[in-house]
């Protein structure tokens, strides 16, 4: 089999953060993205929020997950084996108002800066999550609009991701020959590749960090968590699954039920753990297009323990727009 056939690009981007309503806050107001669902951590026994956001049109590619563990108190260390950057695709010529935005909320960034030829600004999210906007004109997806951000300047959806890499090798390797993703350059310590033929949602970076330890793999508080390539269908992950264990990466999980979508999980030799996710599900199997977002759900095999599980969480406030849904 060919992976990049089955690999159609970057499904989705997940970290750990500090409070849930901080977190709304941030990505709503600051990020400017559309909030389009609410529910819960599927593993484990403790109750921790799911919170999903996305582009106006809940795009598979455009989606951000977050875990609010600050309630739980739960931390961990950053280190070489995560995600150094969840990168967020804009237009160029809004990089400008992207720096003043950020300043004006006080959110400490890189400024403009440029690499393999494109301009983008680094930040950070209040729990130390680090994100990026990054210029793409060939970006055609509809970005969300709120009474800040216009559609013009917001974030059309994921752009790529940069991992911190302690030995670039046999990541290397494991990017081109398991994968079948292509080099396309190097820039300093940086290592570009490509899904299939660039681009937004199908760029990833390899940051070379080779005197920095190893970070938690766990669950904390501004920790990132994973990173997911859209796949088609279980078929197609079951055989992806098959052939990445056919090179001796004998630890990707069983196919898991996470009701959007289903996934397969597997941890690279750089220590990011990745995930393959189908994109034959999708965000309305549960609540209306048009209402995305707007109360907490559970999977079915949940809601029989709703009020335990409802009643150890953070109460939020939804952003403005979904309140009255």
């Amino acid at each position: 089999m060919n992976p990049n056939e089955y690999i159609q690009g970057l499904h989705h981007l997940t970290v750990s953060v500090g409070g849930a309503q901080e977190d709304i806050d941030f990505v709503t107001q600051v990020m400017g993205m559309r909030m389009i669902k609410q529910t819960v951590l599927f593993d484990g026994a403790a109750s921790i929020y799911h919170l999903y956001y996305a582009n106006a049109d809940a795009e598979v590619g455009s989606v951000y997950t977050t875990f609010p563990f600050k309630k739980a108190g739960v931390h961990g260390k950053k280190g070489s084996g995560q995600i150094e950057v969840s990168g967020w695709s804009v237009h160029t010529d809004s990089l400008e108002f992207w720096k003043k935005h950020l300043d004006k909320h006080q959110v400490k960034n890189t400024g403009i800066v440029e690499r393999f030829g494109q301009k983008m600004i680094h930040f950070e999210d209040p729990s130390g999550i680090g994100l990026g906007v990054f210029g793409d004109d060939t970006d055609t997806r509809n970005a969300w609009q709120t009474d800040q951000i216009s559609k013009d300047n917001g974030i059309r959806g994921i752009y790529g991701a940069v991992l911190r890499c302690r030995e670039i090798e046999m990541m290397d390797s494991y990017l081109r020959d398991v994968l079948g993703f292509s080099k396309v350059g190097q820039e300093g310590a940086y290592h570009r590749y490509h899904i299939k033929n660039g681009g937004p949602s199908r760029v990833i970076e390899l940051l070379h960090v080779p005197d920095l330890p190893q970070g938690s793999w766990t669950f904390g508080v501004g920790l990132p968590h994973h990173m997911a390539f859209a796949t088609a269908n279980d078929q197609e992950n079951a055989e992806l699954k098959a052939y990445i264990e056919g090179f001796g990466y004998t630890d990707v999980t069983e196919i898991k039920d996470r009701n959007y979508f289903h996934s397969i999980y597997t941890r690279t030799p750089s220590g990011v753990l990745f995930e393959f996710a189908t994109s034959d599900i999708g965000f309305a199997i549960d609540e209306p297009e048009d209402q995305l977002g707007h109360q907490l759900l559970l999977p079915p095999f949940f809601e029989d323990r709703r009020a335990e599980i409802v009643k150890p969480l953070e109460p939020i406030t939804p952003p403005s727009y979904l309140q009255n849904k």
